[in-house]
């Protein structure tokens, strides 16, 4: 299998790439193209990892569908099939990493909910003994389990640039004081669903970033759910709090950049062989655990 790192479909309208999806303008609906692109610190690697973008689009349908009662989301189709005859031509490359999706207008800040303390939580808490604001009890150690789940939004920065954290109240000046408050609850729903499904399988999930958007005045999830790359994922059977812990996700890539001093600016170096292979399994591993199937 061969890594897809770029798409360039003719007939269709190209309308923005990101860190690894390529979006496509078909009329009254966009096409979301998960590719195998890889990205760390904000930096997009000259490689990519065959069948990531498989991976991730069959992660987020599931969860979508797990959560819909809970909130709407802009998946209208996976099944390429039914997509736009304009797609036709590409049908074998979309095939199980695209998603034909509703139109909506995003909102300004990413939304990551904490069931645990790691990554940018756990740092900024050694610091200041809070995380975005939030105020956290005394001795903590990394990978602990909250004393309850929270919201920490952040910026949404362009590819190359890093997101930054910000306080809830900071949310409340770009989005306003309902809005904010709605898409709060809303996300912590959606973390309690899906971590209570992903421990009867063996997952913990540390902590997630969802983006919504608004669709004729209405708040939608939307983007990707719950993926390897948006989320932290451990295996619960070798869990233990203190400690960094072995993970389903791009940890693997991210410990090894910080093992070479990688400065998080952009170009990303080339990895070796068994960093794409050993981030590759564990992707497959997830997307195996959590679904029950097999990405081909």
């Amino acid at each position: 299998m061969n890594a897809i790192t770029d798409t360039n479909f003719a007939g269709l309208k190209f309308l923005k790439r990101g860190k690894v999806r390529d979006i496509y303008d078909v009329g009254e609906h966009l096409l979301f193209v998960a590719t195998d692109r890889l990205s760390a610190f904000d930096v997009v690697m000259p490689q990519g990892i065959p069948g990531k973008g498989k991976v991730l689009t069959l992660i987020s349908a599931f969860w979508f569908e797990q959560t819909k009662d809970i909130i709407p989301n802009h998946v209208v189709s996976t099944n390429v099939d039914e997509f736009p005859a304009a797609c036709a031509l590409h049908k074998e490359i979309l095939r199980g990493r695209s998603m034909l999706v509703k139109k909506s207008v995003p909102l300004s800040v990413e939304c990551i909910v904490r069931g645990y303390l790691s990554g940018s939580g756990w740092a900024e808490y050694q610091k200041t003994g809070s995380i975005c604001g939030l105020s956290l009890p005394k001795g903590l150690v990394e990978s602990q389990k909250l004393p309850e789940i929270i919201f920490t939004p952040s910026t949404k920065a362009e590819v190359g640039i890093h997101d930054e954290n910000i306080t809830f109240e900071q949310m409340i000046v770009r989005e306003g004081k309902q809005r904010a408050e709605q898409v709060r609850e809303t996300a912590i729903k959606i973390f309690q669903r899906a971590s209570q499904i992903a421990e009867s399988k063996g997952i913990i999930i540390a902590d997630t970033k969802m983006e919504f958007g608004i669709m004729d005045g209405k708040l939608i999830l939307i983007d990707e759910l719950l993926t390897p790359d948006s989320s932290r994922f451990w295996p619960r059977e070798t869990y233990a709090p203190g400690k960094a812990q072995n993970s389903y996700d791009k940890q693997f890539i991210r410990d090894y950049l910080l093992s070479i001093n990688f400065d998080k600016t952009p170009p990303g170096p080339i990895l070796p062989e068994e960093v794409l292979q050993k981030t590759a399994d564990l992707y497959h591993q997830a997307v195996f655990q959590l679904t029950g199937k097999h990405v081909v």
